[in-house]
């Protein structure tokens, strides 16, 4: 399922959602202008390499230098090809204006950093011996999804699905878009638990959709969330009161 839009307006202008994904894309052109080696040395400081953490010895063979921890923020900024980052940009654009809308720009920021550090945290205790760089934004990306799902199930997701030759679009409900992407990722990381590496961080992305699904409570600001689902009318739950006729 590839979403292309949803239909809850947004009241201020994605200013930190811009202001990441630019950074993503400046990170992006600069690592891929480098050479293949300069490119695995990069990813490999500044990615995060779980058994650099659990494994001291090995990381100093291994010409780790040491860290006051960076990595956990920079790995986020990293992505592997124009695929991977195009897709995290996209998703982080159709669901971040909302989330940024209820948080204000500053604590937008340190939520999306948050939800982040959680979601390396779960992985890493999964995978603690692993000496493959995780990159990439999806963990904190899937911290917003984890928000948007609590602020707005009400929400509609128009969402492509390529169906053979015949893809279909339809308006699907964000809380079952969502709740479906979530469960694919718990099943995709139980599949692959114990085989080997498939290249994708499947418990980053549920430990960033907690993290961010719990932790939304403390970051929304009280009077911002017009659009928020009102459990009473079942709909958006307006900041006024509409005018009577």
């Amino acid at each position: 399922m590839i979403p292309l839009r949803d239909n809850v307006p947004r009241v201020t202008p994605p200013i930190m959602v811009g202001i990441i994904i630019g950074l993503n894309v400046l990170v992006f052109l600069y690592t891929h202008s480098l050479d293949r080696g300069g490119l695995t040395y990069l990813v490999h400081l500044f990615g995060v390499v779980p058994a650099r953490f659990f494994e001291p010895e090995w990381a100093a063979r291994a010409g780790y230098p040491d860290t006051l921890g960076w990595p956990f923020v920079t790995y986020m900024f990293l992505h592997s090809g124009w695929l991977h980052l195009i897709l995290n940009m996209w998703m982080l654009w159709i669901f971040g204006d909302n989330i940024e809308d209820v948080t204000g720009h500053g604590q937008f920021m340190a939520f999306y950093l948050i939800c982040g550090l959680a979601a390396v945290a779960l992985h890493m205790v999964f995978d603690r011996a692993s000496p493959i760089p995780i990159i990439g934004a999806s963990g904190a990306i899937a911290g917003v999804m984890g928000a948007y799902v609590v602020l707005y199930p009400h929400g509609r997701v128009l969402t492509l699905i390529p169906v053979f030759i015949f893809p279909l679009i339809l308006r699907i409900p964000a809380g079952v878009f969502l709740g479906i992407w979530f469960l694919t990722q718990i099943a995709s990381g139980i599949i692959a638990h114990g085989q080997a590496a498939s290249g994708v961080a499947w418990w980053a992305h549920v430990g960033g959709f907690a993290a961010g699904a719990a932790l939304i409570h403390w970051f929304r600001r009280p009077g911002h969330c017009r659009y928020c689902y009102n459990r009473e009318t079942r709909d958006y739950d307006p900041e006024e009161p509409a005018s009577l006729s």
